[in-house]
């Protein structure tokens, strides 16, 4: 498949500035290249998508949004064969009991069927295959074909399974377009008159969050501690501004300080993990800890697509990366000091810049996502609805490879 491979190594080169809905947007152009086998046609989506979603994730490990559009898209190639294979074993014990006038013939029949279907459950797939099922059952459980119409119904199912896991697909990204829509829904609910929100950095779940209490005549002032050193809180604080919001900056220091004239901290979320932890831009911890100082709610907007399937001690699950010294400082005014060594030729400056905080499950008081608000002890039976448990591993195979 070269325009499928093309595609895949334009996607690795700009991969930093990746976002869900190219990720599944590039899955959906895989799935729909890839050739079926008349045989294990689900087996052949999904060794095709975890080629390529083990190429997506050793990329770049810390994006964890990108691992979990591959989970989600192979949760659906899964989901979609199932519904397909239960149909067949429907219209296969529907002509065995029809079909046969004989008492005789139609119990030889249905243990027939049973056996297809114990066949095929011990195919490489959790569910039975729809192919070995129809392979697998007798032509008298079956309506006769010709081999040209029997060629035919393969092709058919073939394009069936193909055009059903791209249509869920297609649902898939558009949740993801208009989750930040759906989680602002929610806003009305949750910011109330006079009220003081904090929040931290840049986010535009935040923001619209934000925006639509505002819409509905909510009044209300946001404190937005500055997300140093990149400072995101700054745009954040020109765009609540612009539409007309009461807006006060401060410094992350200054968090402790004022967190006591708070009523509630809103802030995003870069993932969610399996137990309720939060990964998040660097600095929320601090915010986190001074929330439940002050008894005060910390809540966590996230869309679906955030919610990371992984626990935080898995040792496939990198939860930080080191930016640039840059965002720091100034490297001219402390060149000299870079040139100082110990001896050993190694300088006695060293700059750590990490992107990243852990905030544990136990500072969060709510998530909100596309999905309505729940407790951190929910979230890992929100995470089940979304993803197999067969298909954990590409990220370990992934982290391995790289």
């Amino acid at each position: 498949m070269p325009d499928t491979q093309a595609l895949v190594m334009t996607f690795l080169t700009s991969l930093k500035n990746a976002t869900a809905r190219q990720t599944a947007e590039l899955l959906r152009s895989v799935i729909s290249q890839q050739r079926v086998p008349y045989t294990n046609q689900a087996g052949a989506l999904i060794d095709a998508v975890k080629a390529v979603g083990e190429q997506l994730i050793a990329a770049n490990p810390v994006e964890l949004a990108v691992g979990n559009i591959v989970r989600r898209v192979l949760h659906i190639i899964r989901e979609e064969d199932l519904s397909l294979t239960t149909a067949a074993i429907g219209e296969l014990n529907l002509s065995a009991v029809s079909d046969d006038e004989n008492d005789d013939d139609r119990d030889g029949n249905t243990t027939l069927s049973a056996a297809a279907v114990a066949a095929a459950a011990r195919s490489t797939l959790r569910p039975p295959s729809l192919q070995t099922l129809l392979e697998d059952t007798p032509v008298s459980a079956a309506v006769p074909q010709t081999s040209s119409s029997g060629a035919a119904d393969k092709s058919s199912r073939s394009r069936k399974l193909k055009h059903d896991v791209i249509e869920a697909v297609n649902e898939l990204i558009q949740d993801i377009v208009t989750c930040h829509e759906q989680i602002a829904e929610q806003a009305v609910e949750h910011i109330h008159q006079n009220e003081v929100i904090l929040t931290l950095g840049s986010s535009r779940t935040v923001s619209e969050f934000l925006f639509a209490a505002k819409e509905k005549k909510r009044s209300f002032r946001v404190f937005v501690a500055e997300g140093a050193p990149r400072y995101q809180g700054h745009l954040l604080a020109k765009e609540l501004v612009a539409r007309g919001l009461q807006t006060t900056l401060i410094t992350d220091s200054a968090v402790f300080a004022m967190i006591s004239r708070v009523n509630m901290v809103i802030v995003g979320a870069h993932a969610v993990m399996a137990n309720g932890g939060v990964i998040a831009p660097v600095g929320m911890n601090l915010v986190a800890l001074a929330a439940q100082k002050h008894a005060v709610p910390f809540v966590v907007l996230a869309g679906s697509h955030k919610l990371c399937p992984l626990y935080p001690h898995n040792p496939e699950v990198l939860l930080n990366e080191l930016r640039s010294p840059s965002e720091l400082l100034d490297f001219g005014e402390f060149s000299d000091c870079m040139d100082f060594g110990s001896g050993s030729g190694s300088p006695l400056l060293h700059v750590v810049n990490p992107a990243f905080d852990y905030v544990p499950p136990k500072l969060v008081s709510l998530f909100i996502t596309d999905a309505g608000g729940h407790n951190p002890s929910y979230m890992y039976r929100l995470i089940a609805d979304y993803y197999s448990a067969d298909d954990l591993v590409v990220q370990r195979r992934a982290i391995a490879g790289n």
